[in-house]
């Protein structure tokens, strides 16, 4: 079926958020990757920024222009594929939420990651009152939009270590559910997490929980097991292929 608008595709997108049965949403970074994943038969994709910075030579960590950088590759991956898109778009790029929520459906995507490290002050972690407001402008933004662009609320406390281990597990689900009731529809406790507290914080967050895979190591079986509802790859899949380029490159050395 294609889908011709942007609100069917939302729509379509966030109805793929199921916990035990996630939906697995490679990510891609220019037209050509986001072909084969549709030829593969995925049924939405997401565009992460380290491999999107990585393919236009800029730096990850908002290091790209959200105008001249971001959308107009977006605009590039929409306009190759008819699959659902989302977008990581850091922690906003400093830009206003309505501006944020118009470039990314003018580019033709329907749904976006927000991070709470904010790139333009040293990488310092929002308060988590802050990004959930954040998160509830931009989903202000999206229904003023008409379409209900799909938010994953994500927080780096546990990727980046921050605070004591003995409660960290606590304050990073705290934080994220003030981000649901804030207006998120994903929940995204970025990084790699032992089996016991991914499924602690699929348990324990009202919201579809999104997990990183190692696409070329992981089981999609054993997130189902643990409740995850949405599996990405951040940068791995681009990793992942630069081993094997170079690789073969290598033979011709």
């Amino acid at each position: 079926m294609v889908m011709t608008t942007l609100s069917d595709k939302a729509a379509a997108f966030l109805a793929l958020h199921r916990p035990g049965d996630p939906a697995v949403l490679p990510t891609v970074w220019d037209a050509w990757s986001a072909g084969l994943v549709q030829e593969a038969g995925f049924a939405a994709l997401t565009i992460g920024s380290h491999p999107l910075a990585d393919s236009v030579g800029k730096a990850d960590q908002e290091g790209m222009d959200f105008a001249a950088d971001v959308l107009r590759r977006v605009g590039e991956i929409t306009s190759a594929v008819d699959i659902p898109v989302s977008v990581d778009l850091e922690s906003g790029y400093g830009q206003e939420p309505a501006r944020l929520i118009e470039g990314l459906l003018e580019a033709g995507a329907v749904g976006f990651n927000l991070e709470d490290s904010v790139h333009a002050e040293g990488g310092r972690l929002r308060e988590p009152q802050e990004h959930a407001d954040l998160v509830a402008a931009l989903r202000q933004a999206a229904d003023a939009s008409g379409v209900h662009v799909v938010i994953n609320a994500r927080t780096d406390l546990l990727l980046r270590q921050i605070g004591d281990a003995g409660d960290r597990l606590d304050r990073a689900i705290a934080r994220l559910r003030l981000a649901a009731e804030a207006g998120a529809d994903v929940l995204y406790p970025v990084g790699r997490h032992e089996p016991g507290d991914q499924r602690r914080l699929c348990a324990e967050l009202p919201l579809p929980v999104n997990a990183i895979g190692l696409p070329d190591q992981d089981d999609p079986k054993t997130f189902a097991e643990l409740g995850v509802a949405r599996i990405s790859f951040g940068p791995f899949l681009q990793r992942t292929l630069n081993t094997e380029v170079n690789r073969l490159l290598g033979r011709w050395q």
